[in-house]
């Protein structure tokens, strides 16, 4: 089948299907700032198999206040690591990590500290 039709044929499939494949250009500009971090957060946070709860709250000097409820008083290395993993995935700009700006401390069933990005 070498005809002229069956190459024409062929050269408007390829035309066709080429054409759908083509992608919007996705990039936009716009005059907004960039979203503000959450004041507040609620989050279930699952860790070594169990599921914990982290609670974020912005403090008035920039940092933040951070609670993991679920671990027990001898807990502290990973209530650290879930918090400050936490802060970082919820509040911290992408090229930031997160840092303890206080000592942890186990008070009424929860963990407790004051973080910060850096």
């Amino acid at each position: 089948m070498n005809t002229p039709v069956s190459h024409l044929l062929v050269i408007s499939l390829i035309a066709l299907l080429s054409a759908c494949t083509e992608k919007k250009n996705d990039i936009r500009v716009t005059a907004e700032s960039e979203p503000s971090t959450p004041v507040t957060r609620s989050e279930p946070i699952f860790y070594n198999g169990k599921t914990y709860r982290f609670d974020l709250a912005k403090s008035s000097d920039g940092g933040f206040a951070l609670a993991v409820s679920g671990m027990g008083a001898k807990q502290e290395k990973d209530a650290v690591a879930v918090a400050t993993s936490s802060l970082r995935y919820f509040a911290c700009k992408d090229s930031q990590t997160s840092k303890l700006s206080s000592a942890p401390r186990y008070e009424g069933g929860k963990w407790r500290m004051q973080a910060r990005c850096a």
